[in-house]
């Protein structure tokens, strides 16, 4: 509801918001003051933003047509809600003939607040009146024009509440519609209030064989029941043995556990003599592969000296062919000068070189030649040509120190074939010579 602090102003001073909880009276005290205001206030109490709100009208008759038109106003908030509980199920019926009793009220009051304010437009001219004829002629044109401006301006008082009490009467018409609607509203949720009993009444018949069934069906889940209790007890036999076993177990894994422990503490100790041993693999490792390498140095100066040695072995051996041919030339003008000389029997044999299965050897006297400018001595048998080692002081000229020999490794006839090792050459036996002759290497 919106409200002015003047009639005569146009802008709206506020709005008071009320609902059907707010208390609405008359107020028995003046509390504008003024003595024209004596019964013509109201008061607005209990609003929900909790505020009191004093107002006041222009006679008593229109506070009270005020204070039944807002009471109206809460009635129709009051029947709505009803009529929407009504269609949830939850109304009443009465409620409708409190509101057209309330509507009828608020319109009754209306009436009378017209009656009065006539009644007091009436007296208002009155007093004028009175007050004009009393004066004295002097002032009798300036009363009457006061009383005539007083008259025109009840008469637009009177105007404006006629037109506030048309505008009530409307308002109170659009409350009746919507009472009437809320009431036909009313009447359908009613009829759906009806429909709903009977299918309430279904439900309880339908209801009422459910527990018919029920309790059949409850002696049967009884008997389950009993069944139920008879496995429960044996599945708590069976649960206490159960339980026996689980302890059973439980002492076992702790044996175990126990087991487990030490065996943690020997896979510790082991682990640790592994890392030791680990250790030692590591050092011989490391110290193998210091051999490995001596070794290797040592493998490179032996097949050094082998190199050399076969190098020397390829002299010896020209000087040993030079020595042979020389020795047949020596044996040949021997036997030809001992021919010429006596002919006694030679004591020298030729022996054709290129023959293979022929011994190679001479008879001739055992005479010292010297072949070679190293002073390789060739000694002459009588049964043959026999070539003498050379001697120990002869050797030191391109021999390599003893030490160095030594580190020539002795390598099985297996692995002669894959390895590049020097291989030990045992020397012939000094029989071959008297047997074989010189050989040729």
């Amino acid at each position: 509801m919106e409200y002015k602090l003047r009639r005569n102003e146009t802008a709206v001073k506020g709005t008071i918001i009320f609902d059907a909880s707010s208390t609405i009276t008359l107020s028995p005290v003046n509390f504008q003051g003024m003595p024209k205001y004596d019964g013509c206030c109201f008061l607005d109490i209990g609003t929900p933003q909790k505020k009191d709100y004093f107002l006041c009208a222009e006679t008593p008759g229109a506070a009270k047509a005020w204070v039944s038109t807002l009471h109206a106003t809460q009635l129709v908030l009051q029947a709505h809600k009803e009529a929407v509980n009504s269609l949830a199920g939850n109304g009443s019926p009465s409620t409708l003939g409190t509101v057209a009793t309330a509507v009828a009220n608020a319109n009754a009051t209306a009436l009378e607040a017209m009656k009065e304010i006539d009644a007091a437009l009436k007296v208002s001219m009155r007093a004028a009146l009175g007050l004009g004829t009393n004066n004295s002629n002097v002032g009798q044109l300036d009363d009457l024009t006061i009383m005539k401006e007083t008259l025109r301006v009840k008469d637009e008082e009177l105007q404006h509440l006629a037109k506030d009490i048309r505008a009530r009467d409307a308002t109170i018409q659009e409350i009746a519609e919507k009472l009437t609607e809320t009431a036909e509203a009313a009447e359908a949720a009613a009829s759906a209030a009806h429909t709903i009993d009977e299918q309430r009444r279904l439900l309880c018949s339908e209801i009422e064989r459910l527990k018919k069934a029920m309790e059949t069906q409850m002696e049967q889940s009884m008997l389950k029941l009993r069944q139920s209790e008879e496995k429960v007890i044996s599945l708590s036999k069976e649960n206490d043995q159960l339980l026996k076993e689980r302890d059973a177990a439980f002492q076992e894994a702790y044996m175990w556990r126990t087991e487990l422990g030490k065996a943690r503490e020997q896979a510790v100790i082991q682990e640790a003599a592994i890392a030791r041993a680990e250790e030692k693999v590591r050092v011989s490792e490391a110290d193998a592969a210091v051999r490995i390498k001596e070794a290797a140095e040592k493998l490179h100066a032996a097949e050094k000296e082998k190199e050399e040695l076969l190098a020397l072995i390829g002299v010896l051996q020209s000087q040993v062919q030079r020595e042979q041919s020389s020795t047949k030339q020596v044996c040949e003008e021997r036997s030809e000068s001992c021919s010429g000389a006596d002919n006694s029997p030679p004591l020298t044999k030729h022996v054709d070189a290129s023959d293979d299965d022929v011994d190679k050897a001479c008879v001739s006297d055992s005479r010292s030649v010297l072949v070679s400018s190293e002073s390789t001595e060739v000694q002459l048998a009588v049964d043959g040509v026999d070539i003498r080692p050379i001697g120990d002081p002869e050797w030191g000229g391109f021999q390599q120190p003893e030490a160095l020999i030594a580190d020539v490794r002795e390598v099985s006839p297996e692995a002669e074939g894959s390895s590049l090792d020097i291989p030990v050459v045992n020397p012939a036996p000094a029989n071959d010579h008297m047997q074989g002759g010189a050989t040729h290497p």
